[in-house]
């Protein structure tokens, strides 16, 4: 059983930053750790899109090609968090995100919501004009 809490969420104008933290807790997600860790968004009417992701062993990171250069996905072991750096938001950022991870071995699709079994219940985050 891991539990996961987001939180960083807000009302962001847009053009400005947030820093989305994630912390898990119930196992120890250290270096040697198979666990990967994902960050996921939906929006209003709209379909669970990924965003980010991180094996946690490696530190190998994958990410959504049309927010690359602004989202960053990182990892601090000792503190069993993930963030995700926001730079540059938009309207269209307005969305619940949520924080997943993974126990599974091996090589695995991390930007797929099916690989991962756990769940954070979200953060809003909000991005005025």
């Amino acid at each position: 059983q891991v539990q996961l809490v987001e939180s960083g969420g807000g009302l962001v104008q847009a053009g400005g930053s947030v820093r989305l933290s994630c912390a898990a807790s119930g196992r120890t997600f250290n270096t040697a750790s198979s666990f990967a860790m994902g960050w996921f968004r939906q929006a209003p009417g709209k379909e669970r899109e990924f965003v980010a992701a991180i094996r946690w062993s490696s530190s190998n990171t994958v990410s959504t090609d049309s927010l690359t250069g602004r989202f960053t996905i990182s990892g601090d072991n000792a503190k069993n968090t993930v963030y995700l750096q926001m730079n540059s938001l938009t309207v269209e950022d307005t969305a619940v995100y949520y924080c997943a991870a993974t126990e599974e071995n091996g090589w695995i699709n991390m930007r797929s919501h099916r690989v991962y079994d756990y769940w954070g219940q979200g953060t809003q985050v909000t991005v005025s004009s």
